[in-house]
């Protein structure tokens, strides 16, 4: 199969037919599935997507709400095309523009082709400012340099997106994961609309969710592979503060000051011990990693291509 297309939805059941419609409509002309998976609804959408299904429509329907991440990443696990396709349920990312995505990605050198809203139809003060300040956060932070990451509509070779393995709200940083695959990224300009049905399931409180992902986005791209080389050397730099330190109290010692009792000397000894234990945390980690990939099967590398040279 040519093409499959993942749609998490929770909660949209006024979204449903126009969104179906809409598919059909645009993806009429290539060999696809389409993959629902509702994240906990607790209105008519299911009832809705059953109702108004059609041939290579699958409905994943989970027993609660388990987060956009996860109901990403089950309907990836079901897809079976050559390239998925991630798409918004609210109507707001447009099905017109997949066709020219899987053209794009088709006859281009890349994996993955991320959409970028050029004429968002969000609110500017909720939407549009506090997107703008964690895109350039997310950008600096981990040196992968797309201009949306919160933009859903993407099209992937598959290969790509089923290792993506995404947990928790990670879903804002398929960009980054890909990255850390090897992933060929391009972003290219996606048409938006404006909400017209249901509720946003953005709010203020899941910026510090953003932030704590964040953290673990840097080090999953920088020290994921190699967590001695920030723990150990981060302890070796603390250690060696509280070793100078301890040096600088033992000269006031030797020329007859007292130093008992200083805030200095706890430093020194509290910088020793916290950076003895960062070593020790770094080789520790540096053991985890090893089982994460043996235990597992993984490779630390990706290979894209065997080329070999036929006599």
């Amino acid at each position: 199969m040519k093409l499959s297309v993942v749609i998490a939805v929770m909660n949209e059941e006024d979204n449903i037919i126009p969104l179906i419609e809409s598919l059909k409509k645009n993806l009429s002309q290539i060999d696809h599935e389409v993959i629902f998976v509702d994240d906990g609804s607790t209105d008519l959408t299911v009832d809705k997507l059953l109702e108004y299904a059609f041939d290579g429509m699958k409905v994943l329907e989970f027993t609660k709400n388990y987060g956009q991440s996860t109901a990403m990443q089950a309907g990836i696990d079901e897809s079976i095309g050559e390239y998925i396709v991630t798409l918004d349920g609210d109507l707001q990312n447009d099905p017109s523009d997949i066709p020219i995505l899987l053209e794009k990605i088709e006859n281009e050198p890349f994996d993955l082709i991320a959409g970028e809203r050029i004429n968002r139809k969000d609110g500017m003060f909720l939407r549009k400012i506090p997107s703008k300040i964690a895109n350039g956060i997310i950008r600096n932070a981990t040196d992968v340099h797309i201009r949306d990451y919160g933009c859903t509509l993407k099209i992937f070779k598959s290969y790509f997106a089923k290792k993506l393995d995404l947990y928790g709200e990670l879903h804002r940083f398929i960009p980054v994961l890909a990255s850390l695959q090897g992933a060929r990224i391009l972003q290219v300009p996606v048409k938006h609309h404006p909400r017209i049905h249901g509720k946003s399931k953005y709010s203020l409180n899941r910026t510090f969710k953003v932030i704590s992902d964040l953290i673990l986005m840097v080090f999953m791209k920088k020290y994921l592979r190699k967590p001695m080389h920030l723990f150990g050397n981060l302890g070796f730099v603390i250690f060696g503060l509280g070793i100078l330190i301890n040096l600088y109290l033992l000269i006031l010692k030797i020329f007859g000051q007292d130093i008992w009792g200083r805030p200095i000397l706890i430093l020194g000894v509290l910088l020793i011990l916290a950076g003895f234990q960062l070593i020790i945390f770094g080789i520790v980690s540096e053991l985890l990693m090893r089982t994460y990939f043996e235990s597992q099967q993984k490779k630390t590398y990706n290979i894209r291509k065997i080329h070999t040279l036929e006599e």
